[in-house]
């Protein structure tokens, strides 16, 4: 995808007013000259969340979410950075600009595949009104009229052109077919509709457009779920059903449930469990895993107990590895063989489906390293290290350093290995592929292996469910440490600190860096509260040799003077979807603390003194430290043309 230009993004920051862009989503209160709120982006009882009309950002002291209105946006909606710019300049009247770069096919296609799918949405669920099979289909399912209404079901008659009402010109319109709304015969290439006789569930992009349908067969028949086809606005693997009507919920609870059918999502939002999402008739992927942990604390999977349930979860499973976030919990619940979450919720209500769900879903880590015991004998040295060898290829996947540790102590654990030992092992030997995984026939009734039970650490852990119509307990932890004192109090230096976690939006990326002290981030912190300082001062960073540490000031410095229209924060905006984004921002906040109330004269003062802190202890210590590298280099081989003309510059320094 073509890079929005910076221009028209600078542009679009001098048109949107953020108190106008937050009030869209949460109610603000005037306090003082900014505007406060309860943050959405953590759970709090005082409001730490406010938004600066006069320097445009939001910024919570609670947990730190900080942005423009493009970010809020981003963070709030979920959306990419090209979509949220999208949405606020058609809220101004604005268009982004296209690129000089030719257009893909896909890109020129998608604005008509979304009108179409509109109008067959708004035909569909006119149809279903007067559809008294379809009607009594759904009542039979416990489906209500308000939620259909909320989750826009429709019905396709059985006709075979019953679309030729909404659409003129049905037989030649190549959009329809673009859209996945007809098929052709393959001989004569005559158009029939691909939904026939079907219940159809309207599936929703992240801003709320109909990229496809899900077709339910109300009697017997094959296939009984039919999705649309991918299209240029429709891929399978990127979205999750009912996201839309969920995300107010996931963020409100911090966490998301992934089920793997339509009426699963529809029946347990009916019943109050909201935060409810399907995959679209694939396992899920590694960017619906990413997309989930960007919107949740928690991932919970809830699967049938059968072999097939076993089977999905564990293609969840080695799909989420990779994208592991320390911090994150993933679970998976197994239902009773006899029950999927729509049942189950309609039989015993949403509490206790969700009792189920916080008590006795299993951690990955836990199922992870059950599931490759049961291939395994454990009693013997071959077994072990048959497991250490299952193990290795995934644990290799692993990003999340802590996450990443506590699974190979668990695994150092089962192999009878000290830590240092599995290490050895697993970083000194070569790494298999991942073993094609076949699940044990059910987990209803199957007990733990027996060699568990000689292992101390393990020997409660895994306990199957007697009980009927429960769910599926077969991993229920049950530990031998001492019951929790509800008077326990911290001590030392964890006492007085709180146990939120680190907010949903914030998770998935790398924690951005401390602001550091030194002269450097200061000049930066003092150029982002006064960028009209640098503008009227000698650019003596222009001679500033090119390095890492100095890298990041001299490209703001630049900028400040190339763009002298723009304020600090539409500045900072270009760095967006870049690690340097979160330091430039959190330095813009603790700069305006430290110089908004300094006048004219001592701010000339301050950037005199903190150039001359720089060039003191940043850029001569450099030079000096790079003039004896060339020094030694110059005697010891010889210098390149470009290394002469570099220590040319540094003896005419000295």
């Amino acid at each position: 995808m073509a890079k929005i230009p910076d221009d028209f993004i600078q542009d679009l920051l001098n048109r949107v007013d953020i108190v106008d862009v937050v009030e869209r989503y949460l109610p603000l209160k005037k306090a003082g000259q900014n505007y406060s709120a309860c943050c959405p982006f953590h759970k709090e009882k005082s409001p730490s969340f406010t938004v600066s009309q006069t320097k445009q950002f939001y910024h919570c002291f609670g947990c730190g979410a900080h942005g423009s209105a493009v970010g809020f946006v981003m963070e709030h909606q979920g959306m990419s950075f090209p979509d949220a710019v999208r949405m606020l300049a058609e809220s101004v009247g604005m268009q982004v600009p296209v690129s000089d770069a030719p257009m893909s096919e896909k890109a020129k296609a998608a604005p008509g595949i979304y009108d179409v799918l509109k109008t067959a949405m708004n035909y569909y669920r006119a149809q279903l009104k007067t559809a008294s099979a379809a009607i009594e289909y759904l009542k039979s399912r416990g489906v209500e009229g308000k939620t259909a209404a909320r989750f826009g079901l429709g019905f396709a008659p059985s006709a075979g052109q019953s679309l030729k009402a909404v659409f003129a010109d049905y037989d030649k319109n190549p959009v329809i077919k673009d859209a996945g709304l007809v098929a052709e015969e393959e001989n004569t290439l005559r158009r029939y509709d691909r939904f026939r006789s079907r219940v159809l569930f309207p599936i929703l992009n992240q801003r709320s457009q109909v990229i496809g349908f899900g077709g339910r067969i109300m009697g017997n028949g094959a296939p009984k779920y039919l999705n649309s086809p991918e299209t240029p606005v429709f891929e399978k693997g990127k979205e999750l059903y009912g996201l839309p009507q969920a995300r107010a919920a996931i963020r409100d609870r911090g966490r998301v449930l992934v089920v793997e059918g339509y009426m699963d999502v529809v029946m347990l939002n009916q019943h109050g469990v909201e935060y409810a999402v399907a995959s679209l008739g694939t396992a899920c992927t590694p960017e619906h895993i990413r997309k989930l942990l960007k919107l949740a604390d928690e991932v919970y999977f809830c699967f049938d107990g059968d072999k097939a349930g076993k089977k999905a979860a564990w293609r969840a499973l080695e799909n989420s590895l990779e994208q592991l976030v320390d911090g994150k919990k993933l679970a998976f619940l197994f239902l009773p063989a006899e029950h999927d979450p729509d049942s189950y919720v309609q039989e015993f209500g949403q509490v206790r489906f969700e009792n189920a769900l916080l008590q006795d879903s299993v951690p990955l880590a836990q199922f992870l390293l059950k599931e490759l015991s049961g291939q395994v004998e454990l009693e013997s040295e071959e077994g072990r290290a048959k497991l250490i060898s299952l193990a290795a290829p995934m644990l290799s996947q692993v990003k999340a350093p802590a996450f990443g540790m506590m699974i190979r102590k668990r695994l150092a654990e089962l192999s009878r290995l000290e830590m240092s030992e599995l290490s050895t092992v697993l970083d000194g030997s070569p790494v298999r592929s991942v073993p094609e995984y076949v699940p044990s026939e059910s987990y209803q009734g199957e007990s733990a292996p027996e060699p568990w039970q000689d292992n101390q650490t393990w020997a409660n852990d895994w306990q199957p469910s007697q009980q009927q119509n429960q769910p599926n307990t077969q991993y229920a932890r049950q530990s031998n440490r001492p019951a929790w004192k509800p008077n326990w109090q911290p001590k030392g230096k964890w006492k007085g600190r709180g146990d939120e976690r680190m907010p949903a939006h914030m998770m998935p990326r790398p924690a951005p860096r401390a602001a550091p002290t030194g002269p450097v981030h200061k000049l930066i912190q003092l150029v982002l509260a006064h960028p009209n300082l640098v503008r009227r001062s000698e650019p003596v960073w222009l001679s500033w040799p090119e390095t890492d540490a100095m890298g990041l000031a001299q490209e703001l410095l630049q900028k400040i003077c190339n763009y002298p229209d723009l304020a600090s924060l539409q500045i900072v905006e270009s760095w967006q979807g870049m690690f340097d984004y979160d330091v430039l921002h959190r330095l813009l906040i603790s700069g305006g603390e430290y110089f908004d109330k300094a006048s004219e004269a001592e701010l000339e003062e301050q950037l005199a003194a903190t150039l001359k802190a720089v060039e003191v202890s940043v850029i001569r210590p450099m030079m000096q430290e790079r003039f004896y590298a060339l020094t030694y280099k110059q005697a010891n081989g010889g210098l390149t043309e470009a290394e002469k003309l570099e220590f040319a510059a540094l003896v005419s320094r000295r």
